[in-house]
């Protein structure tokens, strides 16, 4: 955790900045698009906040062979280098604004984008499983599936949301 804390400093955060600012304004549109095009849908299990195992196995169905073929390479390309382009960012935001507290108490949250990054790579993984062997069912991973999502979108929000607290406590 302290490691984490040196590492945040202006340099690093402005380098960060820019690599998920290029994420949401380049990148993740045109992954957004070409899904949507391959898939011939826009619901995916990665932007739900909770699903059913159901909702994930017809997501499979809908996706047909191409799709899920597709979802599978864009969870091990694309969604490898994704979560790091935002755990960089929250991670070095967080410990910008929460270093100055020096309160034991809240050193501890910047721990949450760590989170998020663990539980998106544990989703990616139960959901390629999953997609990769419909029409076979995985029932152990597409019912643990959900959770992971969950507690990313717990984890990513959380830490969204201790910017401004953070913003209004250090400065």
């Amino acid at each position: 955790m302290q490691k984490l804390y040196e590492w945040s400093n202006w340099k690093t955060w402005l380098v960060s900045l820019i690599i998920f600012g290029a994420f949401l304004g380049f990148i993740l549109p045109n992954e957004a698009a070409e899904s949507s095009r391959i898939t011939g849908t826009s619901e995916s299990p990665d932007s739900s906040f909770f699903y059913s195992p159901a909702t994930l196995y017809s997501i499979a169905e809908t996706y047909g062979e191409e799709g899920r073929s597709y979802y599978i390479r864009a969870r091990y390309t694309f969604d490898v280098v994704w979560p790091i382009a935002y755990f960089l960012f929250l991670t070095t935001t967080v410990g910008l604004l929460f270093k100055p507290l020096r309160k034991p108490k809240w050193r501890w949250v910047i721990l949450l984008p760590l989170f998020g990054l663990i539980f998106d790579y544990l989703e990616n993984l139960s959901t390629s499983l999953v997609m990769n062997a419909y029409p076979d069912t995985l029932d152990l991973f597409a019912t643990i599936a959900p959770f992971f999502t969950a507690i990313k979108w717990i984890s990513i929000y959380t830490s969204f949301l201790l910017i401004p607290i953070g913003s209004f406590f250090a400065y």
